[in-house]
Parts: structure tokens; C-alpha cells; sequence
């Protein structure tokens, strides 16, 4: 049996993607490990699916701020190469599959000192930090975005688009109103800000609740711990965080409030709900949503609002516009047709094992 080594964590963002691959993959001929860090989001997403085994390595946080801890993290990423060639030499993979985020910095250097090939995803159309660093290593670079090759000193680019889970088009509307205590009467309106949530975002739509409430009922994802009990009303439904139940909420709404990380918009595509979206700043981010934004923008996707222009006024005017001119934008996504990015992804991992 052949065995795949995944990697990929920080934000549910870099593990999601690797769910997607790993519901099409044939278990039957795959031993499925993932690596990933002790404490990170990711254990708890991938530790209790049955038949893969998680190992745990020492990494550090790539910032692009000053922070006391930029002078120890790169030991810790010293020593989680360590870790992680010792589990290549050990578990003597095919291919290792990286999705980005630190954690994949060790896994990348300790699979590139045991002479495994790697293919590595990029989601966003400028690679990060982590994936900068490691590209140079790998075999084939995946992308979301056509325009990320332009980005990518690599021959072997793959434009396969962003791999998305297969059990979100089993999405019910009807148990996702349940869910939401919603009738359906009114056009539904899906927020969401990420795993972590979206501070800026959270804020503007609390500050404006009163006035989008008369034209649309409220599916609210705000991220962990950021609920707010005070803001609970009729047609208005707030969670934390959701995973099993994602599908059938995305199900039930209409159009998306969204920040612009790629994975998620990319989801939002392949189930054709209209969006605006508010990509992080350049002072909070390295502008990769806003890039991510303007292509789905002009692609006919979706709307952009940029965050230092968000009013109360903007806000309400932008989602009814969109509410207005949804079939125009799902008409966009239907002709974007169904790449089948997983089967891409997964026939290139083949391809690698077989080499």
C-alpha cells in the first residue's frame, strides 16, 4: 500500500482543502498520515477521522510583525525539520501533500532532507510566506488562480482551482432554516469571517443589524468565542463556529458576506451564492484577499467593499443591490463550469507516487 503524508494547519483554511482531497482519495490504496502541530487547529480537525494517523512536530509562526518570539520560532522550526525527517525516514511516503501555513515549514524541509516529493497548493493568486519558502522543493505547485503562475519561478504549475469538500453540495435549506430558527419568508443572508472570525466585519454588521433585518433574515458564523447573546433577535441566528452542519446552512442562504480568503470564496462559487465580500486591509494582511476580491469581482462573482469604506448606509445599499442582481452573478458562476479540481490534484498525486 502507498502511503501520503498531508500537512497544512493554522486556520481551518489550509486543513479544509486537504478534507476535499482526502474524500476522493482511494483509501484502499493510500496509508493516510497528516502532520501537523501539537496545539494547532488542525489536530482537532483531522485526529478523529478514522484511518489517519496525526503526528505532531515542533513549528514556529511566520509574522510579518515584530514580536519577541520571531528570535526562538526559527529553532522551533529547526527542530520540527528534525522531527519531521525523522517521521519521513519512518513512514517512507510516496509523496507528501502541503497546503500552506506554518506548520508546514518543518514538513516541507524534513521531507525535502529524506528525498520525498512534495506537490504543494496555493490558494491565494500571491503565494504566502510558508509556500514561498517551500516551493523551491517541490515537484508541482498547485493553484487556485490562473494568474498565480505568473507568481511561480516553476515549471510545473498546475492550475486546478481550489479543492472543495464534496459533502457541502449535500447541503438541505430546509434543515439549515431549522438550524437557523429562520421561516424562509425573507431572502437569507450567510456571514461569515473565517475559522477565527472577522473582528471589522462582526462590528459593522452589529452596528447595522437593525437596518439589514427588515430585508433579510441573518445566518451569522462569527468565529470562536465571539458570540453575543445581547444581539439575539427574530430572524437574526449567531454561531460560533460550525462543521458538520456548514452545508446545510450554506444551503439555506441566499447571498454571502464574506471576508475574500480564497478556500472559502471558492466554496461559495462552486455552490453559486452571490457575494460581497470585505477583504483584510494591507495594514492587516499582505493584500492577498484583496487581489483574490477584484479577480471574483471581475469575473462577475461578486462585490467588493472595502473595509475603510464600510457604513451602515454602504453596507445595506451593497447587499440589496447584490440581492437584486443575483441571477446575474449565478448566471456568471454556472458558466464557470465544474472544474473537477480534486480529480486533478489526485491524479497528480498518483502521478508523483508512480515517478
Amino acid at each position: 500500500m502507498k502511503r501520503i503524508v498531508f500537512t497544512g494547519g493554522g486556520t481551518a483554511g489550509h486543513v479544509t482543502p486537504n478534507l476535499a482531497i482526502l474524500e476522493q482519495l482511494d483509501r484502499k490504496e493510500w496509508e493516510v498520515h497528516y502532520v501537523g502541530t501539537a496545539d494547532g487547529m488542525e489536530r482537532g480537525l483531522i485526529e478523529d477521522i478514522p484511518g489517519i494517523a496525526y503526528h505532531a512536530v515542533s513549528s514556529g509562526k511566520l509574522r510579518r510583525y515584530f514580536d519577541w518570539r520571531n528570535f526562538t520560532d526559527p529553532f522551533r522550526v529547526l527542530a520540527g525539520a528534525g522531527q519531521a525527517h525523522a517521521l519521513m525516514r519512518k513512514i517512507r511516503p510516496a509523496v507528501v501533500f502541503s497546503k500552506g501555513g506554518f506548520v508546514t515549514v518543518p514538513v516541507v524541509a524534513g521531507a525535502w532532507l529524506a528525498r520525498v516529493p512534495m506537490i504543494l497548493h496555493e490558494s491565494d493568486i500571491t503565494p504566502g510566506l510558508a509556500n514561498k519558502l517551500a516551493m523551491p522543493f517541490a515537484s508541482m505547485i498547485c493553484t487556485s488562480f490562473p494568474e498565480t503562475a505568473e507568481h511561480i519561478r516553476n515549471k510545473k504549475v498546475l492550475h486546478t482551482g481550489s479543492p472543495v469538500r464534496r459533502s457541502l453540495f449535500e447541503g438541505d435549506r430546509q434543515k439549515g432554516l431549522a438550524l437557523s430558527n429562520l421561516t424562509g419568508k425573507k431572502p437569507v443572508l450567510l456571514i461569515m469571517g473565517g475559522s477565527t472570525g472577522a473582528q471589522a466585519v462582526n462590528e459593522a454588521v452589529d452596528a447595522a443589524l437593525d437596518e439589514i433585518l427588515p430585508y433579510f433574515d441573518i445566518i451569522h458564523i462569527r468565529g470562536r468565542e465571539n458570540l453575543r447573546p445581547h444581539l439575539n433577535k427574530k430572524g437574526y441566528k449567531q454561531f460560533d463556529y460550525v462543521t458538520d452542519d456548514l452545508k446545510h446552512l450554506m444551503a439555506a442562504s441566499d447571498i454571502v458576506l464574506s471576508r475574500a480568503g480564497a478556500n472559502a470564496i471558492f466554496e461559495f462559487l462552486a455552490l453559486h451564492r452571490p457575494m460581497l465580500l470585505i477583504p483584510y486591509p494591507l495594514g492587516a494582511s499582505r493584500g492577498d484577499q484583496i487581489l483574490n476580491a477584484q479577480s471574483f469581482q471581475k469575473q462577475g462573482y461578486a462585490e467588493m467593499l472595502m473595509q475603510e469604506d464600510v457604513t451602515t448606509e454602504r453596507l445595506v445599499t451593497n447587499l440589496r443591490q447584490l440581492y437584486r442582481n443575483r441571477r446575474g452573478y449565478i448566471a456568471n458562476m454556472r458558466k464557470a463550469g465544474d472544474r473537477d479540481t480534486v480529480g486533478m490534484i489526485v491524479e497528480a498525486i498518483e502521478g508523483i507516487a508512480r515517478n
